[in-house]
């Protein structure tokens, strides 16, 4: 046996710089080309959660990046222990999330040898992170966790991938964090915007007399909610959001018309079509918010501030490009802005909110949106809307979207750009463990939990009182959607014939669980999960299969395509768009 020297390892002097940056979780699971780093931690503060799976572990650290701003740290092991990681990357990646991945690897001397349980790792999640390393030197670890940390959380944020082969951790390193410098040239971080752009900005604003407010990811990260506000009280102009823009500006706030695009309510999508001004803050224009580009919004000025320059000319191309932050750009705005009084563009909006408001048929059996409308209800009148939401991806996601009232910033999480299946309910765990006096809700559907469902031991081991509503319609509901309406009702590859009991499948891990099966059970049984704080619960919501959602506007059409209920006549097939 190797005698121990007072030189801390490569692999310890990891643990000490991620402790100089704050680090309190990591999410991890061990491996041998790892196994010096998890030892490093057994002496550390930093607290390791042990996952079911590499997966959940990115998700969960993505979770824990979004409901706080801070970076989420997973650990994990080579080759197949890196690879799991890659959805989690691209999840993170595509929404620009702050995650750093610690992978293990190989020895240098086995590097492009097929070692047992060797992978490209850098280069297999090169184009689904923001940057990468692969170690070669241990003196250099100081310097790339300084380094990582700093690229993942400013600017753009960003996943940060480091591979650590295992003969580096177990070397000795000697040298310290402050000597390590970090080293990147061409590496600019844009604050607030130039001032030639944000005169051109106010003067559009000047001119415009139906402006709109479009609230994207960006202004959640920037924190510009309270800026972006102001600027809509001032304009008195409506404002929409994203699907991740939720929670930026409060949505009961009167000027808020809720979240636009393929499932975004009625009467925002209408604001959207007669605007003559569009000001977009920190969205890059999706296309489930911007459907047909070429008759997007075609006669309306276009002004957009983003943080990346390569958002500028993705599709639209906007009249006036502010480079920079969000908060500090709209914050230096604000005084060349002239207020605006009594608006008739405003009461056209509200004539549409009378009009087209979100709806669902209450006969007929259970409804997922009259579950998730009333878990609204209950967080609202409950705990003053301060609660964190986290979702999955489909149909359920989409109706959380639409009934969920986000009041407060960074809670609402769900996966946006890579529309990632198994992601709300480690999402949550996160969330939980990064803010444990939240209470945190993991609205997910039968066939995205199973993909993650592993993490229930987490969870439970963790004795986290994260609440899980799993909305089952045995089938995968946004795909069958889209074969009924668009496919003549050609199903194939949806329908979830063996679905696993929730409930009792909850009670397998120790976990407290209902079933819901009747509308009159709704409140009762949901008021029961709110009250529940030893450990996690879980709420099975056995709904109809065949329900949809609306608003829709099928995939490539423009906004006044939209239908706001079932059609009675097949549609035709979207071509060259998901």
């Amino acid at each position: 046996m190797q005698a121990k020297t007072n030189v801390p390892t490569g692999a310890e002097k990891l643990i000490e710089c991620l402790e100089a940056e704050g680090v309190e979780h990591i999410f991890g699971l061990s491996g041998g080309a790892a196994i010096p780093i998890f030892d490093a931690l057994v002496d550390s503060q930093i607290k390791l959660v042990m996952v079911r799976h590499e997966q959940g572990g990115t998700h969960m650290a993505d979770g824990y990046a979004r409901a706080t701003g801070k970076v989420g740290v997973v650990l994990v092991t080579s080759g197949p222990g890196a690879t799991n990681t890659v959805t989690g990357l691209l999840t993170a990646s595509m929404d620009s999330v702050p995650i750093v991945v610690l992978t293990g690897q190989t020895v240098t001397s086995g590097l492009g040898m097929d070692a047992f349980q060797e992978a490209d790792t850098t280069g297999i999640t090169y184009p689904v992170v923001k940057y990468s390393y692969l170690v070669k030197r241990v003196q250099d670890i100081p310097r790339i966790v300084r380094e990582a940390f700093h690229i993942a959380n400013t600017g753009r944020p960003g996943p940060v991938l480091i591979d650590l082969p295992k003969d580096i951790t177990s070397a000795p390193c000697d040298t310290s964090r402050i000597e390590a410098i970090p080293d990147l040239p061409g590496y600019l971080i844009p604050k607030t915007a130039d001032d030639t752009s944000i005169r051109l900005a106010a003067k559009a604003l000047a001119q415009t007399t139906r402006p709109l407010l479009l609230v994207g990811h960006g202004a959640v990260i920037s924190g510009a909610g309270a800026a972006v506000t102001k600027l809509a009280e001032k304009l008195n102009a409506p404002i929409v959001s994203t699907l991740l823009g939720k929670g930026a500006v409060d949505e009961h706030h009167p000027l808020h018309l809720g979240m636009l695009g393929m499932h975004g309510t009625a009467y925002a999508n209408k604001a959207v079509i007669h605007c003559d001004l569009i000001f977009s803050i920190g969205s890059r224009w999706d296309d489930r918010i911007t459907g047909k580009i070429d008759e997007f919004c075609p006669d309306a000025t276009k002004l957009h501030i983003d943080i990346d320059p390569i958002e500028f000319h993705k599709g639209i191309r906007p009249d006036v490009a502010m480079l920079g932050d969000a908060k500090p750009t709209v914050e230096a705005l604000l005084p060349r802005v002239h207020r605006r009084e009594n608006n008739p563009w405003i009461r056209r909006c509200e004539s549409w909110r009378k009009q087209y408001p979100l709806k669902y048929d209450t006969e007929g059996g259970l409804k997922a949106q009259h579950v998730i409308d009333a878990l609204n209800s209950a967080i609202q009148s409950r705990l003053g809307g301060d609660a964190i939401v986290t979702t999955d991806v489909g149909q359920h996601q989409m109706w959380a979207a639409q009934f969920i009232q986000s009041r407060n910033n960074r809670q609402w999480l769900t996966s946006g750009g890579a529309g990632t299946m198994g992601f709300g309910f480690p999402a949550a765990i996160g969330a939980q463990l990064a803010l444990p006096k939240q209470q945190v809700w993991a609205i997910v559907g039968d066939g995205g939990f199973q993909m993650t469902l592993c993490e229930l031991s987490t969870a439970a081991a963790q004795k986290l009182p994260i609440k899980i509503l799993v909305i089952n319609n045995r089938s995968l509901g946004m795909v069958r959607q889209w074969q009924e309406l668009f496919f003549d009702n050609r199903l194939s590859g949806v329908e979830l014939e063996c679905n696993p009991d929730f409930v009792q499948l909850a009670a397998a891990y120790n976990i407290a669980a209902w079933r819901i099966d009747l509308p009159n059970q709704v409140d009762t049984i949901i008021a029961k999960a709110m009250a529940h704080t030893d450990g996690p619960c879980l709420i099975e919501a056995s709904v109809r299969q065949q329900d949809n959602v609306f608003p829709m506007i099928p995939a490539g059409a423009p906004l006044s395509k939209m239908l706001i209920e079932r059609p009675s006549t097949p549609l035709e097939r979207p071509e060259g768009s998901t």
